[in-house]
This record gives C-alpha cells, structure tokens and sequence, in this order.
C-alpha cells in the first residue's frame, strides 16, 4: 500500500466528522483512503485502538482477522476502512482532500423512531432565545416552512 505524502502544492487533508471539522496535515491518503495517526484519529472521530478492538466511550468494535491490514498499519489507521466497519457513509473530495463521515445508518434509525426531536435554539420575535430543551415534558407544536 503506497500512502501518499503531501506535497507543498497539495491541500491539508480536512475531515468533517459529525457537526465539526478537522484539519489534519499529517494524514496521508491511499486513493479515497485516509490514514491517520492514532492521535488525530482519537481528536477527529473519538475512537482508539485498544486490545478489544476500536472502542469510543464505552462502545468496542472489533477488528476482524480479515480486515486488521486495511485498518491497521503500523502507526496509523485508516479513517475511512474504519467508518466502513461501522456502518458510516464516506465522501472523498480529492481536489480538495476534504473526506466527510457521515452518521451510520442504525443511529439515523434510532434517532428518527425515538420521537424525541433534537435541541436547538432560536430566537423570538423580541430577539430572545429560547431552545427546545427548556420545553422538555410539555407539549409542543413545531411548524417549518420551506420555500421550496
């Protein structure tokens, strides 16, 4: 496996994982392929490598036997091989060494049939905020609208 070193032309690899973003200069890409460091990938996504798998918080995945070389090389793990294990959705913008994480599908499940909405906040038309959350345990009715 060939990793890629960056050139002083080529752009810092960004990673938007959930809501936020990372800049990582030392990854290195294979292809659509992203290897960081075991550092970068615990700051970007959360997870480590730990004697029973790839574990974030108090959630372990193991490595299967068959899939450790293409997530696992000496001191760095691929991002992307890892997102593939778990379910995520992956898009690789090579022009502009941007890769985004997406949810796994099993989450975006579980959060559309808990019927519980998620927090944000907006302002009134006073220009106080207000949020969802200091509404929990009372009925509320939301409306959108689109202009589409």
């Amino acid at each position: 496996m060939a990793k890629q070193e960056k050139t002083k032309d080529a752009p810092t690899p960004t990673v938007i994982y959930g809501e936020r973003a990372h800049s990582v200069p030392s990854a290195k890409s294979d292809g659509d392929n992203l290897w960081l460091s075991a550092s970068d990938l615990e700051k970007v996504s959360g997870w480590a490598l730990k004697p029973e798998g790839f574990c974030k918080a108090s959630v372990c995945v193991p490595v299967p036997p068959a899939r450790r070389d293409k997530l696992v090389s000496k001191d760095s793990y691929s991002l992307t091989e890892l997102a593939n294990l778990l379910g995520q959705p992956v898009i690789h913008d090579a022009e502009h060494a941007v890769w985004s994480i997406g949810e796994a599908a099993a989450e975006r499940r579980r959060t559309l049939t808990s019927l519980n909405a998620p927090d944000f906040s907006l302002p009134d038309v006073d220009g106080r905020m207000h949020s969802l959350s200091e509404y929990r345990g009372k009925k509320v009715l939301l409306v959108s609208w689109a202009s589409w």
